[in-house]
């Protein structure tokens, strides 16, 4: 029996354009060959599909979000993966593992133009399939680009832009209306005639035309691949009101009094425009200038954990200091000096973890009750088993700060209660202060009045 031949390939990262940081090669994480097929899942030893087709590593990269990728950085990692492309020779298939929301410094819509490379590679008889993120942007181009890899043929494709951008901190699924939308999604799929449903919600910190919420459906019939696309979308449309955030909201001197009178300990604040794991560049210091003024913070009457800094240069000061000195840093606004630029601190040295292998190294700077992590690297700090590597307690502090927008499993278990910051930054949830003049207006919520627009399915 003749198996399929199906390759492995793609470039993932989320790409802040309102972030000045720049990911670089450094930034992604490299797979071939072996340890490729090593890091999908469904590839196991034993799992029904590992027979069901030769399957052929390629090439895969997947970076922290970050800023937007260099042109020299995305051209290299391009040209490696479409000369492994040509060297594996004819595919049957091929399953781009993306994220959807890449930007690079001068292009648009790169995702899609990588899909058409590939395509001219691969040739027109070739399935192409793309597992995406939440926040991917799906324009026509690559919702042209790509099939879904099912027996029988290439299938019937009907795809939806729908004007809503809005933060994934607003359309969490463990809330309405976005759990019953998901739920309808799913019921898509058991329909008859239809093969796959997606709803893309878009990623709102990049500024593209491109940038929006999108539905894709597919199947062997067309009535109900066009109908279930077309009820998708005017679903998400006309929920678009309905969306809030995930937790109760504020500036940051708002969830600071309510984490100050509230007796729920640990008491978690997301410090939410800079968060790394959307995108932010995480240097932005205008959040740890406001704490530096509050002396409930740095009183030592309260514990408090700041989590986190990238700041090299401060990391290497204190790491020659070392644990006990006193050192006296600008930290962090080298990356994003927008809000704040580097902020003064005289703070004893800690600890130090040198064996991080995200951060680098770690250092914990300590000014009264406020511990302060500084990264060499920028890293998120989603489990507890990352404070603990510093010495902290976090589940025995009384507040913890964290560069994040939505809280992680981990830290949402950990948090007695929490607070979303409105902060400034790369990410900043408030998207109208932002500025965006690339994505395609009227879009909800800066056009907040718009008509309805036309949500006709169209047939790729």
């Amino acid at each position: 029996m003749t198996v399929p031949r199906i390759g492995i390939a793609g470039i993932a990262i989320e790409s802040s354009t309102f972030s000045p940081h720049r990911s670089t090669l450094a930034d992604f994480r490299v797979t071939r060959g072996a340890d490729l097929l090593a890091r999908n899942p469904f590839l196991a030893a034993g799992a029904p599909l590992t027979q069901a087709a030769e399957w052929v590593p390629v090439l895969h990269a997947v970076s922290l979000p970050g800023g937007a990728v260099t042109e020299e950085s995305y051209r290299a990692l391009a040209d490696e993966l479409c000369q492994r492309l040509c060297a594996a020779g004819p595919l049957d298939g091929l399953l781009l593992d993306l994220h959807g929301a890449m930007s690079v410094v001068g292009r648009t819509d790169v995702d899609a133009g990588l899909v058409e490379r590939i395509r001219g590679i691969v040739g027109p008889s070739a399935l192409l399939s793309a597992s995406m993120d939440l926040h991917g942007n799906v324009s026509r181009r690559l919702a042209a680009a790509l099939d879904r890899l099912r027996s029988g043929g290439r299938p019937v494709k009907a795809w939806v832009p729908v004007p809503v951008l809005l933060p994934g901190e607003k359309t969490s699924t463990r809330l309405e209306p976005a759990r019953g939308l998901y739920q309808l999604v799913v019921r898509a799929e058991a329909a008859e005639g239809v093969l796959d449903a997606a709803l893309w919600v878009g990623y709102a910190w990049a500024d593209e035309p491109r940038c929006q919420a999108a539905v894709v459906v597919t199947g062997d019939r067309v009535e109900p691949v066009r109908a279930w696309a077309g009820r998708l979308a005017a679903a998400y449309w006309a929920a678009r009101r309905d969306f809030g955030f995930v937790a109760p909201t504020g500036t940051l001197a708002e969830c600071l009094e309510a984490a100050l009178t509230s007796p729920a300990r640990p008491f978690f604040i997301s410090d939410s425009g800079d968060n790394p794991t959307a995108g932010g560049a995480g240097d932005t210091s205008w959040s740890l200038a406001e704490l530096l003024t509050r002396p409930e913070v740095t009183g030592g009457g309260l514990t408090v954990i700041y989590a986190a800094m990238v700041d090299p240069a401060a990391v290497a000061v204190a790491v020659a200091a070392g644990v006990g000195a006193t050192v006296r840093v600008f930290l962090g606004g080298k990356i994003d000096p927008g809000p704040a630029g580097p902020v003064e601190l005289a703070a004893e040295v800690i600890a130090v973890d040198d064996g991080d292998p995200v951060a680098g190294t770690a250092v914990l700077l300590g000014v009264g009750g406020l511990r302060v992590i500084v990264t060499a690297r920028r890293k998120p700090y989603h489990l507890e088993s990352d404070f603990t590597a510093l010495g902290l307690r976090p589940l025995a502090a009384d507040l913890v700060i964290v560069k994040i927008g939505y809280l992680e499993p981990e830290l949402y278990r950990m948090a007695a209660d929490w607070r979303l910051a409105l902060t400034p930054g790369g990410v900043d949830q408030d998207l109208l202060r932002l500025g965006h003049r690339g994505i395609v207006r009227p879009m909800y919520p800066f056009d907040p009045d718009m008509p309805d627009p036309d949500l006709a399915p169209e047939l790729l």
